[in-house]
């Protein structure tokens, strides 16, 4: 439509609706294309939505469809594309597609796609009033997936529901930073999942040369660790949350109950992943008949020879044949590898190898805990090239994950969106996850010693609000008026290895 056009019609109406029904009855007249009724109509809901009065916050009692998400059952397919200005793939094509636009809640614009199965599905149960374990049972599916279809469409927006209750008490950590045009959303304030790490045994086949802890632990009850996935649940059910379980160990699947505890993590609707070594595709089928795991995370510590070195002759080889299982089943893999002084010119080129074989690759920094002694961290000084370099490289690996929080340093100095660092939410210890270890001892990190509680005397909730554990999700001092908290906060592991302390003194590796 020409400007001419658009004006004289306008000119005859007296509203957006008034403009659309004009523009659907001339059509053929004004030989308009035969989608722009269609079209037109969905942005006239988007600007009614950029132009309202008042920003309504996205949270409700109970599980509710947005009210102003609008559905159009248009005739014309692929407009949905056009109108978010898509380039490839929105040829309009003559065949029925229902659209929904919808405001965003965290980017304050609105959004437009096409309905998808999981959509209509999310919907009934919102209209109906359905529980995830009710629609789980009709569907022949597991919980988790069910949850995963309404956690994504409470962070879309599409429908809303109670306000978490984890969110960053403190008014340094909870402001927007500006960057360019870019601002850091508050919603990295809070978060919609917990996780719980639980290092389930001390048992595993191999003998690493970084591993934090080898002290041999008498495994707790069946009846206790099924009542730690009860204090998860709780504590979910009571903050408006959804509940992951990360079963490591030692190497989690040599637990005498581990298919126990796996099912009774499913039955209480908890996405559920594994960090854990190579075994046999039989056991790999055994657990997706339970659930399918989120993702399984394998470790390795360079090319083939360095990482034979840390973790035993013949890995490097067994973790390419475990990946091929992975991917055969369908699982989501991940490879993590710690990162120290001799293996940093190994990274990019680990990786590299490793892009076809995988869905997603990247690093943690060594800690000097336990065997991790008797290496060496890598370099502060050479720390932020090397953080340069494996972000160019991630521009064009899309296995490359941005996992370190100081890449958000980078990312500011390029005036490029800054990304929720290590746990989605900066330094995550204590906030949107915690470690338990196989004695019930619970640590805001893993990878330092950082006790807050024990879970085979306190609730969960009980150790979340503790004190101590406040104080570990405040971090350091030093990073309290970083314009980067929100995201960053940088490594207490890292400080903690250099002798500092971690309440006062920030990660040695920050570049600011």
């Amino acid at each position: 439509m020409n400007a001419d056009q658009f004006r004289e019609i306008a000119l005859q109406t007296n509203s957006v609706d008034s403009f659309i029904q004009m523009l659907r009855e001339n059509t053929e007249k004004l030989k308009l294309p035969a989608y722009v009724s269609e079209l037109a109509a969905m942005e006239g809901h988007i600007f009614k939505l950029a132009n309202r009065l008042i920003s309504v916050k996205p949270y409700s009692e109970g599980h509710i469809i947005n009210p102003d998400l609008s559905v159009f059952s248009n005739t014309w397919k692929h407009l949905a594309g056009i109108l978010i200005g898509a380039t490839h793939g929105c040829q309009p094509v003559k065949e029925d597609e229902q659209v929904m636009v919808w405001p965003s809640p965290n980017e304050n614009k609105p959004m437009s796609r096409a309905i998808t199965s999981e959509d209509l599905l999310v919907m009934k149960m919102t209209m109906e009033n359905l529980s995830s374990k009710q629609v789980a049972e009709q569907t022949d599916t597991n919980i988790a997936a069910v949850n995963g279809a309404v956690l994504q469409a409470l962070d879309s927006g599409i429908i809303w529901g109670p306000k978490s209750k984890i969110i960053r008490a403190h008014s340094l950590e909870t402001r927007s930073v500006s960057n360019k045009n870019k601002t850091v959303s508050k919603a990295f304030g809070t978060s919609r999942v917990f996780a719980l790490q639980w290092h389930i045994t001390q048992a595993c086949d191999l003998n690493c040369r970084h591993c934090y802890d080898r002290t041999p632990t008498e495994p707790l009850t069946l009846s206790r660790e099924i009542a730690i996935l009860d204090s998860l649940y709780d504590f979910c059910n009571t903050h408006n949350l959804f509940g992951q379980v990360s079963f490591t160990g030692g190497n989690p699947l040599l637990h005498p109950n581990f298919h126990r505890l796996y099912k009774e993590a499913s039955d209480r609707g908890f996405f559920i992943g594994i960090l854990g070594n190579p075994t046999s595709r039989d056991e790999i089928e055994s657990l997706i008949a339970i659930q399918q795991p989120s993702f399984y995370q394998v470790s390795l510590e360079g090319l083939k020879k360095h990482n034979d070195y840390i973790r035993g002759t013949g890995h490097f080889q067994r973790i390419l044949a475990f990946l091929k299982i992975l991917k055969q089943t369908g699982i989501y893999s991940k490879i993590m590898l710690t990162l120290t002084r001799d293996n940093l010119d190994q990274v990019i080129p680990l990786g590299e190898f490793l892009k076809d074989r995988i869905d997603l690759y990247t690093f943690n920094r060594l800690s000097l805990m336990g065997e991790g002694a008797n290496l060496i961290m890598a370099d502060p000084s050479k720390y932020s090239r090397f953080l340069e370099q494996y972000m160019n490289a991630a521009q064009s690996h899309k296995t490359f994950d941005l996992k370190d929080n100081l890449f958000n340093i980078l990312l500011h100095k390029n005036q490029s969106t800054l990304f929720g660092g290590c746990t989605g939410y900066g330094c995550g210890a204590a906030f949107n996850f915690v470690s338990i270890l196989a004695t019930g001892e619970v640590h805001a990190c893993r990878k330092f010693p950082s006790p807050i509680g024990d879970i085979c005397k306190q609730s969960l909730t009980e150790i979340y609000h503790s004190k101590i554990a406040d104080r570990y999700r405040k971090g350091a001092e030093e990073c309290s008026s970083c314009q980067l908290n929100l995201v960053c906060r940088g490594c207490m592991a890292s400080a903690h290895s250099y002798g500092l302390d971690v309440f006062k003194k920030k990660d040695p590796y920050c570049f600011i």
